[in-house]
């Protein structure tokens, strides 16, 4: 049994078949989607949310794995084309139907500037119409995970897209928005009625969907409620079925009620700092002239001046798994014998630091956000004290993510917090997302904000991209992963547990990636 099976063994939750009587859902997260546009930003809760309403070729089942979404089968023709069947019988919202040329669009429109998602189509050459039914994908090199890839890219109506001048997507990095901004037409089983940024977003069920629903939820009502003792209130009170992420000091409460429970579970997502490795003059530092994270003493100092443990305790609660790489058990390729960190020890980060030639310090800023990732700002905040020990002042900017994402992924910062969750469950995601150089055309590197670079990873990472022999493919990822781990180039810190709170007449699957499908949600 491979990594991902065994991953998928431990997940938390069975959807059951739909009851006879329709269901009002609320649910409840500490931020809210920035976008109703599934390109414009590569983001797990926005991706998540939005998976309900468009629907990608390839889908997740609750284990993971990949299975028929808008294309009902494919394979291969050629090494490098695969041949995809689209579901027929399919329509988007507004009654127009589904066909390649929605593909076709779809592919361009997430390679255009502003798309978030140019990731996972970067590896495509082409795609080639057979009829309106059929597509040709040609690759630029072999890539046998190709329809993983397929999951977090969503297809769009190419007429509405024309009509509400909706081609491409707005880049979140500029702040504009267009009518994909606040609307929505996908194929997916929910619709988009209202939506209110920062306040609530509403979905019904679309009842002209083609697939099945398990649940039985015909109205979702989303609030994003930033405060988290507002948030379990919420759910004490009634006033929602579900939200997270629930504050582990708080999870033996919600047990001990009679109406309310908590399901904990793993999570593929790993949270980890960046520092900007490319300028020659930081941004947000007093040191002028140079870079100090352009040596590896300082990085490692950072690296070594941080207790993790400590933060596993005190701002985690134990709910946290320290982690020295920047995958997570149960992504496929993860390396055991790699996941051993730097040992904690301030006085070797001081002496890495006087033999860079900065045992007086400096300053830095560091951006963060408030309302993202599980207790976000707090492990900043630790993160900060810590460095001073190591004479670094941290000038942190802990704000909304609503500011610090167009921010950090403008790459205007010098040192940040980020998180990531694999999509396609392979390292090769988070190799080419994150730790790949900065390449625009390709995709690779979109995510690597502090353009981090190793040619000899950048190599490996289009070799593991077209390797069909799985122990080689295998044993690449295993060298990649050594190298950007001898090199420092993130400062990875832990995979984050999931904490959900939901009313006991409610149940769910709880997924490693952290997504709510509501057509696996029931309200009894």
């Amino acid at each position: 049994m491979n990594a991902r099976n065994l991953f998928a063994a431990a997940l938390l939750g069975t959807a059951i078949a739909a009851t006879a009587h329709a269901a009002t859902f609320r649910f409840a997260n500490q931020g809210d989607p920035l976008s109703m546009d599934p390109h414009s930003l590569n983001e797990s809760l926005q991706l998540g949310f939005l998976n309900n309403v468009y629907e990608s070729l390839v889908d997740l089942d609750r284990d993971l794995k990949p299975v028929p979404g808008l294309a009902t089968d494919w394979k291969q023709s050629s090494p490098t084309v695969w041949r995809f069947n689209l579901r027929r019988n399919v329509t988007f919202h507004d009654g127009t139907p589904f066909t390649a040329d929605d593909v076709i669009f779809s592919y361009q429109r997430a390679l255009a500037d502003g798309s978030d998602v140019k990731t996972y189509v970067g590896a495509i050459k082409e795609i080639r119409k057979v009829d309106d039914h059929t597509i040709d994908v040609e690759t630029r090199s072999p890539y046998p995970i190709l329809p993983n890839n397929f999951t977090r890219w969503m297809i769009f109506s190419k007429k509405w897209c024309i009509d509400n001048k909706a081609e491409k997507p707005v880049d979140k990095r500029k702040g504009v928005e267009n009518t994909a901004s606040f609307k929505a037409n996908g194929t997916g089983p929910y619709r988009l009625k209202s939506r209110e940024p920062g306040t609530r977003t509403v979905l019904v069920r679309n009842l002209n969907y083609w697939g099945k629903v398990d649940g039985n939820v015909d109205e979702a009502i989303f609030t994003p409620i930033g405060n988290p003792s507002t948030r379990v209130a919420a759910l004490i009170s009634g006033e929602v079925d579900m939200m997270e992420p629930v504050p582990q000091q708080d999870i033996a409460r919600i047990n001990s009620g009679g109406n309310t429970k908590v399901l904990q579970g793993p999570e593929l997502r790993t949270i980890f700092i960046g520092m900007d490795q490319k300028r020659d003059e930081l941004l947000y530092s007093n040191i002028k002239g140079k870079n100090p994270f352009k040596d590896k003493r300082v990085r490692q100092a950072f690296y070594q001046a941080i207790d993790i443990e400590t933060i596993k305790a005190k701002v985690m609660r134990g709910a946290s798994t320290p982690s020295a790489l920047m995958i997570a058990p149960g992504v496929h390729g993860f390396v055991p014998d790699l996941n051993k960190r730097l040992p904690y020890d301030v006085e070797a980060a001081k002496k890495l630091m006087a033999d860079a030639g900065y045992a007086s310090g400096f300053e830095v800023g560091m951006n963060c956000p408030n309302d993202r990732y599980v207790n976000d700002s707090e492990i900043c905040q630790a993160v900060a004290a810590m460095l001073a020990r190591i004479n670094v002042k941290v000038n942190l900017q802990a704000e909304t993510k609503t500011l610090y994402f167009p921010k950090i992924l403008s790459r205007n910062t010098s040192f940040y917090l980020l998180g990531w969750t694999p999509s396609t469950i392979d390292a090769h995601d988070t190799l080419n997302s994150i730790l790949g150089t900065p390449d625009n055309a390709s995709g690779r590197g979109q995510f690597n904000l502090g353009s981090y670079s190793n040619p000899k990873i950048d190599e490996l990472i289009g070799r593991i991209q077209s390797e069909i022999d799985e122990p080689k493919r295998d044993a690449m990822i295993a060298e990649a992963m050594k190298l950007h781990e001898d090199d420092i180039g993130h400062l990875p810190l832990h995979q984050q547990a999931l904490a959900w709170a939901v009313k006991k007449n409610v149940t769910l699957t709880q997924m490693a990636t952290n997504d709510m499908p509501l057509k696996w949600v029931t309200v009894k």
